[in-house]
């Protein structure tokens, strides 16, 4: 049996590949605290820091690296540059050299679209082997890891597995996406029918959870870099009428023209905001099911829905 580490394991992305993950693998947790229920696989770890010894890290075949310093909204750190890459760049390298040590034979990487860049023009998506054209402090600490990772496969024999997920919902979501949830839950017409121009990439978690473990073992990923959505770019208007749906409740939006956004957005020097609001971002997944004979298992339509009944769920425990 395939025995996997994994680093942020009581973050989103990490309890989704833990219940993935468990009844199938032997698994061990690099944390900061034991998650209740998996005490019997945890192991003391902060990425600032790295692991006391490599003791955690024996007899493992595969370590999933999705710890990190995650993207702040207008961070007030007075070195943010330098936070993230203490975190994701020097804490990731130091444990790659950990898991080389300890004789691990593949690192799984999850990085992020914004090594790539915050935004496409329409119809034109990154690629897998685009240049690298971070524009902010995390995307930057991002692909430096990546650079480095990838530099230490070439001189040590690690295999190094890089995927760069968009932005992943699913149950339990948080943040913007959350935010847009409770929105549509009302039924209340929101104002977003003209924007209609534009097109995301967007992932499920079970989409992404399956991808990472397509990636475990097959021989084809090693020292490779994925990009992973569910391959249905969709407007913010369509993602609107999705979550809607799913909900089961109207679809209709008031047609506000973008101007007037553009114009709220610069009045209230919100204009990254806006601009997100707007424009597009895509992912080319080609590479990914090419090189992997993957696809995603799961439909958009079927994520928003899985989605939206574990938001109702969540609200009547409330």
């Amino acid at each position: 049996m395939i025995s996997i580490a994994i680093t942020g394991a009581s973050g989103f992305l990490g309890k989704n590949i833990v219940k993935k993950l468990a009844e199938k693998y032997e698994l061990s947790m690099l944390l900061r605290n034991p998650i209740v229920g998996y005490e019997q696989f945890f192991h003391q770890y902060d990425l600032t820091k790295g692991l006391s010894d490599n003791k955690a890290l024996q007899n493992i075949d595969v370590l999933i690296h999705c710890a990190a310093r995650v993207h702040i909204m207008d961070d007030v750190s007075n070195n943010p540059l330098d936070d993230y890459r203490e975190v994701n760049t020097k804490g990731t390298l130091n444990l790659a050299r950990q898991a080389v040590d300890a004789g691990i034979k593949r690192f799984i990487f999850i990085s992020s679209i914004k090594v790539n860049g915050e935004s496409t023009q329409l119809n034109k998506p990154f690629k897998f082997d685009d240049q690298r054209s971070p524009e902010d402090f995390y995307g930057q600490s991002k692909s430096e890891a990546e650079e480095q990772l990838l530099k230490l496969a070439e001189e040590t024999g690690l295999e190094v597995v890089i995927i760069r997920p968009t932005l992943v919902y699913g149950p339990g979501v948080k943040a913007n996406f959350a935010l847009l949830l409770n929105l549509v839950s009302k039924g209340l017409p929101l104002p977003f029918g003209c924007i209609k121009d534009n097109k995301r990439s967007l992932v499920s978690v079970d989409n992404l959870v399956d991808l990472i473990v397509t990636c475990i073992d097959h021989p084809k990923a090693a020292n490779q870099v994925f990009l992973v959505s569910d391959d249905n770019d969709v407007s913010t208007c369509e993602m609107v009428q999705q979550m809607a749906k799913a909900f089961g409740k109207s679809q209709w939006q008031l047609p506000i023209p973008t101007a007037c956004y553009r114009l709220a957005g610069k009045s209230l020097g919100k204009e990254d905001v806006i601009n997100r609001l707007l424009g597009s971002l895509q992912v080319d997944i080609s590479h990914t099911k090419e090189m992997l004979g993957w696809k995603p298992p799961q439909t958009l339509e079927e994520g928003f829905k899985q989605t939206a009944d574990a938001f109702l769920q969540n609200k009547l425990k409330d």
